[in-house]
């Protein structure tokens, strides 16, 4: 067996990282882990992006965002609203779950 990467295997390992601007003109870097959409809203579930695997938090802060559009084009906002925090969460903790087999007995 190689030990080279296929270009195949080096697609899955790369991250999809985003780039935004915060509202202090900062640039911030995430990591995208799941996009879904929610009552025909799309949303992301990020995380802040570490390039060094020795600096990842083992309990990373998984942010929810909302991709809406206005007049200027698409945006980006924080879930912030308590009801849609807690609906769109579900969905993702659900997602997440299957997507990297996660049992509920594990997180005890």
């Amino acid at each position: 067996m190689s030990d080279e990467l296929s270009p195949e295997m080096l697609e899955e390992a790369t991250p999809d990282l985003l780039t935004l601007e915060d509202e202090d003109g900062k640039e911030v870097t995430f990591e995208v882990i799941d996009a879904t959409e929610v009552n025909g809203t799309r949303y992301l579930a990020v995380i802040p992006y570490q390039e060094d695997p020795e600096s990842l938090q083992e309990e990373a802060e998984l942010i929810l965002m909302r991709i809406g559009t206005d007049d200027q084009g698409e945006y980006m906002d924080i879930v912030d609203d308590d009801e849609e925090l807690l609906t769109v969460g579900k969905v993702f903790e659900e997602r997440l779950r299957a997507m990297y087999d996660i049992d509920d007995s594990e997180l005890d």
